[in-house]
């Protein structure tokens, strides 16, 4: 396992019995800003199932990935899982030729597809408080974005910062109405 996210699985694993798990998921997000960790969208052969990009590397997908895994939930399986039996479903946005395990799980198209399955879709709303710590908010850039909602609300305003990597490395960002929002969930595993 990655040494930062045996750091993280630490913390995690420290916070109280009581706590939620959006507050354990923003929790995890926010320590993840604390590792160095270069933007990198290049492509890598890693292991399966748990396998992750080297440490140090990453996009906005892999600090999803990354606390969902602080929480115990593999993405990476699920979400190939998933595609293996409703690929149809996961072609809608961009065509996938041949399932890959070691990027499908990156893709925000996959990501967001995955979600909706779950059942997590929310309203895309231009109102702050609609938007709650651990929820999950896709942007239009690029090629997708993504962020997690935390905790920590913005000075002086109801909104709620944000951890992602859009260029920069991991950072927690006044960011939850900086570019066109394509998809809002909030989702728990069972």
């Amino acid at each position: 396992m990655k040494s930062y996210v045996f750091i993280v699985l630490l913390l995690v694993n420290s916070l109280s019995a009581q706590s939620s798990f959006s507050e354990k998921l923003t929790a995890a997000a926010l320590e993840l800003t604390k590792q160095e960790v270069t933007y990198d969208p290049t492509y890598f052969s890693i292991p399966y199932p748990n396998g992750d990009v080297p440490e140090g590397i990453g996009v906005c997908t892999d600090v999803v990935i990354r606390a969902y895994r602080a929480m115990g939930t593999d993405l990476q399986q699920l979400i190939h899982e998933d595609m293996k039996k409703f690929k149809s479903e996961y072609d809608k946005i961009r065509k996938t030729e041949k399932l890959d395990p070691s990027i499908d799980h990156r893709r925000t198209q996959n990501q967001q597809t995955f979600l909706r399955r779950q059942g997590a879709q929310l309203s895309i709303t231009n109102k702050s408080e609609d938007y709650k710590p651990g929820d999950l908010v896709f942007y239009d850039v690029a090629y997708g974005h993504v962020g997690i909602v935390t905790h920590k609300l913005v000075p002086y305003t109801d909104r709620y910062y944000i951890v992602h990597n859009i260029g920069r490395g991991n950072e927690v960002e006044d960011f939850l109405f900086g570019a066109t929002i394509v998809g809002h969930y909030r989702w728990e595993p069972k």
